[in-house]
């Protein structure tokens, strides 16, 4: 939109360069170009600013095809304006000389008028074939035959209009012929899908049923060497048990015959000392022997007396130890003395 600012009696207009400003002053073209900046006077003058840059202009519209299903057609237009002077006289692009604003429609008129032209071109296909081939082939078909017949439009040429370029975004049925059309395949991947998952899951039984089979297999294999262990264990602990009493034999054995040497060597030590003392006390005897009797009465009395420490009663009939009484008591006396002296 142009700006125009106000001087007094005068304006003073400034457009952009992309904005095509025609200036007529009754009724005559006085100015005629792009991103024009100029004074007019607003009593004697009419303005007009046509786009030169290119626009775009999006379509939506429904139509029917041979098998009667209703589809939507979208996509958009993109046009520019080749000659703004004729276009201009085609279609009403004057300004308000105060505001700079349109005084009609013209953009939203242009719009219209290509969203006719499309919907002519592509109805004719649309309506002549049946769904299925739409939706494989639709976007392109109806792209083409609306480009072609936009741009050998003899009249968009008469208006000073030339398209740039036409892009069909979809051609679209109902959301539930959609959903029908949708429904196998739907299936078809859902039956993929439930493959892959029953494949899956028959994978992760084999692989179970493998690891389960390995499971088994080691335990096995450790039962076995828990088996050969025991056994293994079983033998030591005899072995033990056998070299343990074997040892206890040797060393019974052993201290068996310690005993018996001992027992020997005692036995012998006893015998020579009793052989000795047998044979001192056979000689004593011996010398005792050929004694007179009141000798071994006297040593008898002897050696009761050296043994004795107090005599308490002593009966004796005097018949037959009188003789032997006095002997005793005359030696015991001889040696009570010799011990008091001493």
């Amino acid at each position: 939109m142009a700006t125009i600012h106000r001087f007094m009696f005068l304006r003073h207009l400034r457009a952009e360069p992309n904005m095509h400003v025609l200036h007529y002053r009754k009724g005559k073209l006085l100015r005629s170009g792009r991103g024009l900046a100029f004074w007019y006077l607003p009593l004697s003058s009419s303005l007009a600013e046509v786009p030169t840059c290119d626009l775009e202009q999006p379509f939506l519209f429904h139509a029917r095809s041979s098998d009667f299903q209703e589809v939507t057609a979208q996509g958009a237009i993109a046009y520019r304006v080749a000659d703004a002077e004729l276009l201009a006289q085609r279609v009403n692009f004057s300004l308000d000389l105060s505001t700079g604003a349109y005084l009609e429609t013209p953009l939203e008129d242009l719009a219209q008028l290509f969203t006719k032209q499309a919907q002519q071109l592509a109805w004719g296909y649309l309506a002549s074939t049946p769904i299925k081939q739409l939706l494989a082939e639709g976007v392109e078909e109806v792209r083409e035959r609306v480009r072609v017949g936009l741009t050998d439009d003899p009249d968009l040429a008469l208006m000073g209009l030339q398209v740039v370029a036409v892009n069909v975004t979809q051609v679209a049925p109902t959301a539930e012929l959609e959903k029908a059309l949708q429904a196998p395949t739907r299936e078809k991947i859902q039956q993929s899908a439930d493959e892959a998952t029953f494949a899956r899951r028959a994978l992760a039984v084999e692989k179970e049923r493998a690891i389960a089979e390995n499971e088994l297999q080691n335990r096995i294999e450790l039962a076995k060497r828990q088996e050969l262990l025991i056994e293994q264990e079983g033998a030591n602990r005899i072995r033990e048990t056998k070299e343990a009493a074997e040892a206890a034999r040797l060393q019974a054995e052993g201290d068996a015959a310690n005993v018996r040497l001992t027992a020997g060597a005692d036995a012998d030590r006893i015998r020579l000392i009793e052989e000795a003392k047998f044979g001192s006390e056979r000689e004593r005897l011996g010398l005792y022997r050929d004694l007179p009797a009141n000798v071994l009465w006297s040593l008898a009395a002897q050696e009761l007396a050296g043994n004795l420490t107090h005599i308490d009663h002593l009966n004796l009939s005097p018949e037959a130890l009188g003789p032997l009484l006095q002997n005793l008591l005359a030696a015991g006396t001889k040696r009570l003395g010799d011990g008091a002296s001493a």
